[in-house]
């Protein structure tokens, strides 16, 4: 009908409530999607925060290529800690898969995220590169007063070295109240005490489910 978008700018149909007739809208070239995410240039005061108030945290690694099982890990009972403007740390403690360890073993990718489950909405995501911390390791040993837990069980600790942090709104996670840390997993290690875990570790955690190395017990 006349209508001529200038060079540049965005032109769409759209239905209208007229029965049967579609518009068209133009918009202008300086037009630019409301964005509900932000990048942050490093870890501050206010983030880190949100993160060690945080009662639960998910990782997520892949192998390399094309193939192979990515995998997602819910983080809980220790706090993920923030080292510097640029580094995180956690617990990694006993399970039955080894993935994320393989994973880091055979690449060093690694996402963490946390998202605000009361209090305003937030996501946090910080992506980078992830090292394994053998226990006997001086940076392990140096590492392992931050958190106040046992020993028993705790695998390694994994350091991530972050190199992208963002944040976004959050609205579509639910409100839920925190009722307490499980004690399940401090009940079964005593149970199974030192040579029952590191046993344990040897049968389940050789490898991943893609046959990467995993934990060499021997």
């Amino acid at each position: 009908m006349g209508l001529k978008p200038r060079r540049g700018s965005l032109c769409f149909w759209a239905p209208s409530f007229e029965l049967g007739v579609h518009r068209a809208f133009v918009l202008s070239p300086r037009y630019r999607a409301p964005s509900m995410g932000k990048e942050h240039p490093h870890i501050d005061d206010s983030l880190r925060a949100f993160v060690e108030s945080q009662h639960v945290f998910f990782v997520a690694t892949a192998p390399s290529g094309a193939v192979g099982h990515v995998n997602c890990s819910p983080k809980g009972g220790e706090p993920l800690r923030v080292l510097s403007p640029h580094t995180l740390a956690y617990v990694d403690r006993v399970g039955s898969g080894v993935e994320t360890i393989a994973h880091l073993r055979e690449n060093g990718r690694i996402t963490v995220m946390l998202c605000a489950f009361d209090g305003p909405p937030k996501i946090v995501r910080f992506h980078g590169r992830g090292r394994v911390l053998w226990p006997g390791d001086a940076e392990f040993e140096r590492l392992a007063g931050t958190w106040r837990t046992t020993r028993l069980g705790a695998r390694s600790i994994v350091l991530v070295d972050v190199a992208r942090v963002s944040t976004s709104c959050g609205f579509g996670v639910p409100r839920m109240d925190f009722v307490g840390d499980r004690d399940e997993m401090a009940t079964w290690c005593a149970k199974k005490g030192e040579d029952g875990v590191r046993e344990y570790v040897r049968q389940k955690n050789a490898t991943s489910l893609d046959g990467l190395p995993g934990i060499d017990t021997k």
